[in-house]
């Protein structure tokens, strides 16, 4: 077997990277994440994308700091599926919670899809502990470009930070 490695960076989402992130969601999630920019030049949020040396984002994700007081709640993760399970998720919550911490906060948090077991894993390998749990709702965009209402279950994890 051959291995490769890549040189991975983070910055912040530009809108000229969505035209690359249909990975990431349905067209109309991708359409959605030109808001979550303007909300990240506002400074409500910061929206990271992992990018490869050609520049081209492989994981994304957001922290919004407008949820809870003193925390910033991780968002809309998300890993280039061929390349899940590659450390790229871990390298995506690690500059996220860089990024908390930069802000003076202590704490991060997220909410887990209670069907998600694996993401539920990574998140406490990661040192994330349960304390809740809330339903959670959102518009998706169906194949003939109608919109449905998905709801979930979600357990809400955080995590002290350094």
């Amino acid at each position: 077997m051959t291995e490769i490695r890549l040189r991975l960076s983070v910055r912040d989402l530009v809108e000229a990277d969505l035209p690359s992130c249909g990975w990431a969601g349905s067209p109309k999630h991708v359409r959605e994440l030109v808001h979550q920019i303007r909300r990240a030049e506002a400074g409500e949020v910061d929206y990271l994308a992992v990018c490869t040396p050609a520049g081209l984002p492989v994981a994304v994700g957001g922290v919004d700091y407008t949820v809870r007081p003193g925390a910033g709640t991780l968002w809309q993760l998300g890993v280039l599926p061929a390349l899940q399970s590659c450390g790229i998720g871990t390298f995506l919550i690690g500059s996220a919670e860089q990024r908390i911490a930069a802000r003076g906060l202590t704490r991060a948090e997220l909410g887990v899809e209670e069907d998600n077991p694996r993401a539920r894993a990574l998140y406490e390998r990661l040192g994330y502990r349960a304390f809740g749990r809330e339903p959670d709702s959102w518009d998706v965009e169906t194949e003939d470009g109608s919109l449905r209402r998905y709801e979930t279950m979600c357990t809400l994890m955080r995590k002290d930070l350094p």
